[in-house]
């Protein structure tokens, strides 16, 4: 058996994931995990992650988890491009100071702003105290201030070419654009660079990895049996 790659597009490195093997021409056999329908949580998905998230990868014996790690291992078995992940010490670097950054700023905001906004109101009937969500667009803006500020500093994050880190970003701030939150429209700067990020990547491969994000508005609400193993992540989001 060749890759397998266990995905949920829903998910932001997921996404990340998806497009850095497709745009690199890794041949992989996509294995859906829909985590909105506890496909994640199966006896058979913990054969291969027993950490029973997404993204995974399942390469022969090898398995894989954590999205970081699998862009990584990606990058040097198939020997991609070295604009991706640098062997340049300093560049190198500054791809890896944005993929330890991120993981407490922009994921944990633009995953908030998305479940504030439109998971938990629509899809689960959830609602959303108005000064939870102000607070939760007050967290993204500052985060994504501090990206433009302290990362965005070339035509891409860590540098003048396309690399991991920009893949990383650009999957997280297409979340809260699915909930409706256009952050990119008052960022003129922000905006730019997604510009760069699409064109880099191929615009008919962005639009492919962010379909299935985009149509999240459109959900049918979930059944109450659902509504209720949801229930303790409800209660953390809000």
């Amino acid at each position: 058996m060749g890759l397998e790659l266990y995905l949920d597009l829903l998910s932001q490195p997921c996404r990340a994931v998806y497009i850095f093997a497709k745009k690199n021409g890794i041949p992989f056999e996509l294995r859906t995990v829909e985590v909105l329908k506890g496909q994640h949580n199966s006896d058979d998905f913990a054969q291969v992650n027993p950490l029973r998230k997404v993204p995974a990868l399942k390469d022969g014996d090898f398995t894989l988890a954590e999205s970081v790690a699998i862009l990584l291992y990606l990058s040097r078995k198939y020997e991609a491009p070295d604009h991706w992940y640098p062997q340049d010490l300093e560049a190198c670097a500054r791809v890896d100071e944005y993929l330890a950054w991120q993981h407490t700023a922009l994921r944990s905001s633009c995953s908030l702003v998305m479940w504030h906004k439109m998971m938990l109101p629509v899809f689960l009937g959830e609602r959303v105290p108005p000064e939870t969500l102000a607070s939760t667009l007050a967290e993204l803006d500052r985060c994504v201030q501090l990206l433009e500020v302290k990362f965005l500093k070339d035509d891409f994050l860590a540098g003048p070419c396309i690399s991991v880190a920009d893949l990383v970003a650009i999957t997280e701030l297409m979340h809260p654009v699915s909930a409706g939150y256009h952050v990119f429209k008052t960022r003129p700067k922000l905006a730019a660079w997604r510009q760069r990020v699409e064109v880099a990547v191929g615009e008919d491969l962005f639009q492919e990895a962010h379909e299935v994000v985009m149509k999240a508005k459109d959900l049918p609400p979930v059944d109450t049996d659902m509504k209720d193993k949801l229930k303790p992540v409800v209660q953390i989001l809000l």
